[in-house]
């Protein structure tokens, strides 16, 4: 991992006993407050990964934003082109991922943590949705967030 690259594992809580049961909950068809399972290929061994993510609608368009930082599965998207796949139950939307640039996280970044705060917002470093501008700016770097697009149908 890159030493400068920010990152937050999750706990023994997160990673064995709460992760999986939304996982379980999400294979069934039920989301908890608009989560999915983020499945992309993996970068070195090419098999699929799959992660819980929240998935957030801002003015009609979808976003995916990573709370812990440069997580694997940030890496992994990148490394694929942006191409995902988004779980729920037996629905799969397949999805392009365009990552947007720190300076235009800010409103996201707000958006998600009014949304999910109780959930993360101890990985934002105090700053919540109602922070001063410039502490929504430092923060910014930290969190990659990914713009949703239907993903191109190839044309015969």
């Amino acid at each position: 991992m890159d030493q400068t690259a920010h990152y937050r594992e999750p706990g023994p809580l997160t990673r064995r006993l709460l992760n999986p049961f939304v996982v379980l909950l999400m294979r069934l068809g039920l989301s908890v407050w608009g989560s999915r399972i983020l499945e992309v290929r993996g970068r070195t061994s090419g098999e699929p990964r799959h992660t819980p993510v929240n998935l957030l609608e801002v003015d009609g368009r979808q976003y995916l934003v990573a709370p812990r930082g440069e997580a694997q599965w940030v890496r992994n998207v990148r490394a694929d082109g942006g191409r995902l796949t988004l779980v729920l139950g037996r629905r799969r939307d397949e999805r392009v991922a365009h990552e947007l640039s720190d300076g235009e996280k800010g409103p996201i970044l707000r958006a998600y943590l009014r949304r999910w705060k109780m959930e993360v917002g101890v990985f934002f470093d105090g700053v919540t949705a109602d922070s001063q501008e410039i502490d929504v700016e430092r923060i910014a770097p930290q969190h990659p967030v990914f713009l949703l697009s239907q993903k191109p149908v190839a044309v015969p």
